[in-house]
């Protein structure tokens, strides 16, 4: 029997190896690995490491299945190309980034994404260290940050989201690959903030709450299920992605046994769900398999992240030819 080999947020392997990046794709590829394998007897191997480290594996072709929190950097496009690895690339699901407090705190109603940068942005690094200083009426409380690492998806969406170019962020914050450590860090600081995945959040209620964020509109928006799926929660709102080496996906059988399982509708909105994730539309799982099955290569996103891209562009992407 083959073995998948799967890297994400963290990484899987079936018969299939699977990288999966830390926070958000781990629950949903160790899930759909683990039932997979209960349900067909093939060993899917699940790895964890951040989106970039995954992505490396993938265009080295050391793994079949890069599962991430970002789109593919166009850089990434050109290793993947330079060792002759076409992808193939598919929306597994949605995610709302949550900016955490202490679940304490008493003054933080609503944050605008201007504040988010005055705290995030590069040249905040040593100088805002106060609440205050982010909003006058703010108490005189340290401000603690907590947050993914550079070698993130989460990190690089949430810098592009907020400080308008991924990769764009203070330095001086507890930097970790591990949500968990996100959550305690805050969770034990009065004046703690940090941002991560949905089913993290979930995960944690009581140990750390979320700040809603201000739209446009001036609504104030917590993360959620709802507000992901009906991107109302922006700009933190995101796809969440499996990226198929093609030539796999050609020649082992586990490899397109694992694609059919994974991109089900039922089998997805069930364990999405149970981790803690936003289901697609049903629709999408359908289409994103036709997807895979006429083994359509490229990126929709041209080598960076869009912010604010919605179920139904995905939709429309899965019916359309892919951009090279």
């Amino acid at each position: 029997m083959q073995k998948l080999l799967l890297a994400a947020a963290a990484t899987a392997a079936v018969g299939v190896g699977l990288s999966a990046c830390g926070g958000p794709v781990y629950p949903i590829s160790e899930a759909l690995g683990e039932e997979f394998q209960a349900a067909k007897g093939a060993r899917v191997t699940a790895g964890l490491s951040g989106t970039g480290g995954g992505f490396k594996k993938f265009c080295r072709g050391e793994i079949d299945i890069a599962a991430a929190s970002r789109p593919i950097k166009k850089e990434e496009m050109a290793a993947c190309a330079a060792a002759g690895v076409e992808f193939i690339e598919l929306p597994i699901a949605l995610d709302a980034l949550a900016v955490i407090v202490n679940p304490g705190n008493s003054f933080v109603d609503c944050l605008t994404v201007d504040e988010l940068k005055i705290i995030w942005a590069p040249e905040a690094q040593g100088k805002v260290s106060s609440w205050k200083q982010v909003r006058s009426s703010f108490p005189d409380v340290p401000l603690k940050l907590y947050g993914p690492g550079t070698d993130s998806g989460t990190f690089d969406y949430f810098t592009a989201a907020v400080n308008g170019k991924e990769g764009s962020s203070r330095g001086d914050y507890t930097a970790t690959e591990d949500d968990n450590v996100t959550v305690t860090g805050v969770g034990a600081d009065a004046g703690g903030l940090g941002y991560l995945g949905l089913a993290y959040l979930r995960e944690n209620a009581g140990r750390v709450k979320a700040a809603p964020i201000r739209q446009a509109n001036g609504s104030c928006v917590s993360p959620s299920v709802q507000t992901a799926r009906d991107a109302s929660y922006q700009p933190l709102s995101r796809p969440l992605f499996y990226y198929v080496n093609k030539r796999q996906a050609d020649t082992k059988p586990d490899v397109q046994a694992f694609m059919k399982f994974a991109f089900n509708p039922v089998e997805s909105e069930e364990l999405v769900g149970e981790v803690g994730y936003v289901a697609l539309p049903a629709e999408a799982y359908v289409l994103a398999e036709k997807k895979f099955e006429a083994r359509r290569t490229g990126s929709f996103f041209g080598g960076g992240s869009k912010i604010g891209v919605t179920a139904q562009q995905l939709l429309a992407d899965a019916q359309a030819p892919a951009q090279p």
